[in-house]
């Protein structure tokens, strides 16, 4: 009702309140109509105490009565002593009928007239000593009695003279009475009406601070926003703000919720309930606001501020703001989670494309070695895979030099958890938490570590992990993001191993492990584009036929596999040692010359006579080419090692034979 005034009403208001003094007749229309009600009754007693001694100070204490005036309630009360001695006042305290027996006040407020008593009539021996006069005060325009002033005087002085004179105080009682109520009443008016205002201009803050929150979709300009907002709104009050979830702000007010603090009661009761929490105590009002959202509570509002500088209202529209702000947070939250989601699925198809697209085991680990360490902001990355044969992990991928090609058992350090587990593993500082040793750990003086098993068919076929010195580096995002990027590097990894090992079949003879034939023409073929110069050696068994037919084929498969692995130990790196044909081996020598290359077949054909059970020999051909020959090619190569090794045999076998030179 009170915004539906016009505002002249309330321009009148305000005139009368900075004027209460003036003369009725110059009070507003709407003002002078204003009335108590008999609802009102139970409420009156300080007006009417109040009105009453208004009118003692203005009437100088009325004293041509001659005795001592009180006025009660129109229920009886003494609700003001006015000018009674201290003893009179504790002694008629209440002046109802039935707690003092019949008086002037009760006959007059019976009859609604004026009334004088006889100190004869009373039944209160107290009050046998005194005449009572008594005079009911009527409302202006209702006309019910809202009050009695009462009178006594000395036993048998009273005259109808004094009850005019009673008469004429109670209708100036009656005015400083109304007069009181009209300020009041306008009082009142004025401070609904303020506070009004205040609540339409906190109003407009909320919409205008909600406004400004659902604009940000960033996590850190919604907390920031907040934050200005309350010092804007509220610059008296200290405020923080605690987030339960894994965010590092920049802002020193955003902390973690940390509920084993002692001063954090009251904003745990508050996150956990999700309901506001308030304590008063030395002064001061703290209130702990949850932020909520739909789908759960972020964190903590708490604010600190006097108590005296905080009200009903205030509460009310922290609560709402701190709704607002836990919605705007969850919003912007769930923007972040899928902008991290979008980009992670990029990178994840990225990355698995190029992992996939070499088939190479080593190239492929130096590229996600390289990835990982940007993806993730760390220093450094080890990529392991596990060996069936030595059951051991082996460093395949790191930029720690001296860690490559070390081996480790199962059992030790992160490995050997995740070879148990099958689980990740994200540690936030290795100095105060130290679980197992790990070398890579001691070597980098880390402290964060994010590790991960590469699984294939739920076996563990080798690890990567990723280090960085400082603590604290890595987030449970990082945790899950590397559980997905390891299936996918486990799998390129899997595959480039399975592309390698499918190579090796192809390009290796199964029984002595030497290259094959095929193999060797393409090295060979290679090496003449790039070299000088290159030899080649045919190694033929001598009568191995006869071998197979005394000892049988498995004794001369065992002859076949001595002799290869003494061609193997006796030949560079660099050199090629290929199965030609059923007992002839073929060894290529690049960049020898034919002096050297007679000295390695010489020593082949001695340890082969001298280390073979059973003792079995060999002949040899030996050919070369330079880039002066007129022709160069592999079939050239082979033909006159093949001749060479043609004539070796018909010279008795167990011998040496050079091709012809050019």
């Amino acid at each position: 009702m009170v915004q539906k005034w016009k505002p002249l009403q309330w321009q009148e208001a305000q005139e009368y309140n900075d004027n209460p003094s003036r003369p009725r007749q110059q009070l507003p229309q709407w003002l002078q109509k204003q009335e108590l009600t008999e609802a009102d009754l139970p409420y009156i007693h300080e007006l009417l105490a109040t009105g009453f001694a208004e009118w003692l100070e203005e009437a100088d204490g009325f004293p041509w009565l001659g005795g001592p005036l009180a006025l009660l309630h129109s229920d009886g009360s003494n609700v003001s002593a006015g000018t009674l001695a201290e003893d009179d006042e504790s002694e008629f305290a209440s002046w109802r009928e039935e707690d003092i027996g019949p008086t002037a006040a009760s006959r007059a407020l019976h009859t609604c007239r004026p009334t004088l008593m006889r100190a004869e009539e009373h039944r209160l021996a107290r009050l046998k000593s005194f005449d009572t006069l008594a005079v009911p005060i009527f409302t202006r325009t209702t006309g019910f009695p809202c009050a009695v002033v009462v009178c006594l005087l000395a036993a048998g002085t009273a005259q109808a003279g004094d009850l005019k004179l009673l008469q004429a105080a109670a209708l100036h009682i009656r005015s400083c009475i109304y007069r009181g109520f009209e300020n009041l009443f306008v009082g009142g008016l004025l401070m609904e009406r303020k506070l009004s205002k205040k609540e339409e201009a906190r109003r407009n803050i909320l919409f205008d601070v909600m406004r400004r929150l659902n604009d940000h979709i960033d996590v850190e300009n919604v907390l920031a926003e907040v934050l200005d907002s309350l010092e804007q709104l509220y610059p008296i009050c200290k405020a923080d703000l605690f987030l339960s979830q894994d965010y590092s702000s920049p802002n020193e007010k955003v902390k973690p919720l940390a509920f084993h603090l002692s001063d954090m009661d009251l904003c745990k009761a508050a996150f956990l309930d999700g309901r506001m929490r308030e304590e008063l105590s030395d002064g001061r009002h703290r209130l702990a606001l949850p932020l909520s959202g739909k789908q759960g509570v972020y964190g903590v509002l708490r604010l600190d501020m006097p108590e005296s500088q905080f009200d009903e209202a205030d509460t009310s529209f922290l609560t709402m703001l701190a709704g607002a702000a836990g919605a705007a947070f969850e919003k912007a939250k769930l923007h972040e989670q899928a902008n991290v989601l979008v980009g992670e699925l990029r990178l994840i198809n990225e990355l698995t494309q190029r992992l996939n697209s070499s088939l190479k085991l080593s190239e492929t680990m130096q590229f996600a070695s390289a990835e990982l360490l940007g993806i993730f902001k760390s220093d450094f990355c080890c990529i392991l895979q596990y060996d069936i044969v030595t059951q051991q992990f082996i460093v395949m991928s790191a930029n720690v030099a001296e860690m490559i090609g070390e081996t480790y058992s199962k059992s030790y350090g992160f490995c050997g958890v995740m070879w148990s587990t099958k689980e990740p593993i994200i540690l936030s500082d290795y100095c105060s938490a130290t679980p197992v040793t790990s070398k890579l750990m001691d070597v980098t003086t880390s402290r964060s570590l994010l590790a991960s098993p590469l699984l294939l068919n739920g076996q563990v076929i080798g690890a990567v992990m990723i280090t960085k010195r400082e603590a604290n580096h890595f987030s449970y995002d990082n945790y899950k993001l590397l559980q997905v990027l390891s299936a996918h590097l486990g799998l390129a990894i899997s595959n480039a191993t399975l592309h390698a090992e499918v190579r090796r079949m192809v390009i290796t003879d199964n029984l002595t492990g030497l290259f094959a034939r095929h193999y060797l023409n393409e090295r060979i073929g290679r090496k003449q584009m790039r070299d000088s110069s290159g030899s080649l050696i045919l190694v033929d068994i001598d009568h191995f036929k006869k071998i197979n037919d005394t000892f049988g084929h498995q004794v001369g498969d065992d002859i076949l596999i001595q002799v290869s692995d003494i061609v193997k130990s006796s030949i560079r790196d660099s050199d090629i040692a290929a199965r030609w044909g059923g007992e002839e081996l073929a060894i290529y020598l690049p960049l020898i010359d034919l002096e050297q290359t007679e000295r390695v077949a010489e020593r082949i054909r001695q340890r082969v006579e001298a280390e073979t059970s059973p003792q079995v020999t060999v002949s040899c051909g030996i050919s070369e080419w330079s880039m002066t020959d007129d022709k160069i090619s592999v079939e050239t190569l082979f033909y006159k090692a093949d001749m060479a090794l043609y004539e070796a045999k018909h010279h008795g076998r167990n011998c040496i034979v050079v091709g012809e030179r050019h």
